[in-house]
């Protein structure tokens, strides 16, 4: 990791290779997993992911790792959708962007087959650089599903919590970070959420960082709503940094950070992943200087992307982490 004070990170996922989705093999997995990694060593990024492809399936290459990876291994799931639970489902959620939840809770919950520390195990030897470890929030993973069992998104959203915390607690990542992208969007969960999300963040071993956005579905916005809302549930979080976007949403919000408890570092998007026109260093710094500027050098702790990179062609996904770490560079180096 380098000296800067400021430290870059992607948030997650990368551009599957065509050749992969060609021929997904094992072999040809593990080989896509180390040209990702490879490509962030040699663009200078702090912590690099594995490009989310440990979640990719070989027999299932549609497949959508955010949720339907860790939903389809629990015990409690059934993928057996009946035309009327469709029905009941396209009417009750608020996922109506998705044509049928990826699993429907019968039972409850437990870990079923679930090995979120293999799967980090598979990936911590491809390199010698700091990797993170990301996973999907608890509360996302409960509003995508159809619910049999519980009746109340709080209780569903603690069950799957407990099974997620007991997975994280045997991942050694320096750092692991928890993914959320449908929260910002309802914030009248927010008075409890940071509740099952704690119990999954308490359980990390390394730096806990929660990354939240708007959603990116295809390109596409998801959610919408406003940071402002969310301050009194970011200063609940037992979390070291907060991952957030911001470039495509603009710098506006910046001042309501300033009410963010001290000791949590704020993670700036200052890389635009629905739009394939590549950053300029200098546009990078500037959106950095600004938010130091407002909240002080001191609070910023990480830059990074929006979102994850993949929908992105990997030309362009390679040439936004160069600049990203250029542009942090010409602010520090200043």
């Amino acid at each position: 990791m380098s000296t800067y004070q400021i430290k870059t990170q992607v948030v997650g996922s990368y551009p599957v290779p065509s050749w992969l989705r060609a021929y997904p093999t094992a072999p040809n997995l593990r080989d896509a997993m180390l040209a990702v990694v490879k490509t962030q060593e040699l663009a200078g990024i702090d912590i690099i992911s594995d490009g989310e492809l440990s979640r990719f399936d070989v027999n299932h290459p549609e497949t959508n790792g955010m949720i339907e990876y860790f939903i389809r291994p629990m015990g409690g799931m059934s993928n057996q959708i009946s035309r009327e639970d469709w029905h009941q489902y396209q009417q009750a959620t608020g996922m109506q962007f998705r044509s049928k939840p990826p699993g429907m809770v019968t039972n409850s919950i437990h870990e079923g087959t679930l090995n979120l520390p293999e799967a980090w195990k598979s990936i911590k030897s491809l390199s010698n650089s700091s990797m993170m470890f990301t996973l999907t929030s608890p509360y996302m993973l409960a509003k995508t599903l159809h619910d049999r069992h519980y009746g109340d998104i709080k209780t569903l959203t603690n069950a799957i919590a407990r099974v997620l915390a007991q997975q994280v607690a045997g991942i050694d990542a320096p750092m692991v970070q928890i993914d959320e992208a449908n929260l910002p969007g309802n914030v009248e969960d927010a008075s409890w959420a940071h509740e099952p999300i704690n119990l999954v963040l308490n359980a990390i071993q390394g730096e806990r960082a929660l990354h939240l956005c708007f959603g990116n579905y295809g390109g596409q916005s998801i959610q919408k709503g406003f940071w402002t809302h969310l301050i009194k549930f970011f200063n609940q979080l037992d979390v070291n940094h907060l991952v957030l976007e911001f470039a495509r949403r603009g710098y506006d919000e910046l001042e309501a950070f300033n009410d963010l408890r001290p000791d949590i570092k704020l993670g700036i998007g200052v890389v635009d992943i629905k739009d394939n026109e590549v950053e300029s260093q200098d546009l990078i710094a500037k959106r950095v200087d600004r938010a130091t500027r407002i909240l002080g050098p001191e609070r910023i702790g990480w830059i990074h992307p929006d979102c994850g990179f993949w929908m992105l062609p990997r030309t362009v996904a390679d040439e936004k982490m160069k600049r990203l770490v250029l542009g942090r560079n010409l602010v520090e180096d200043k």
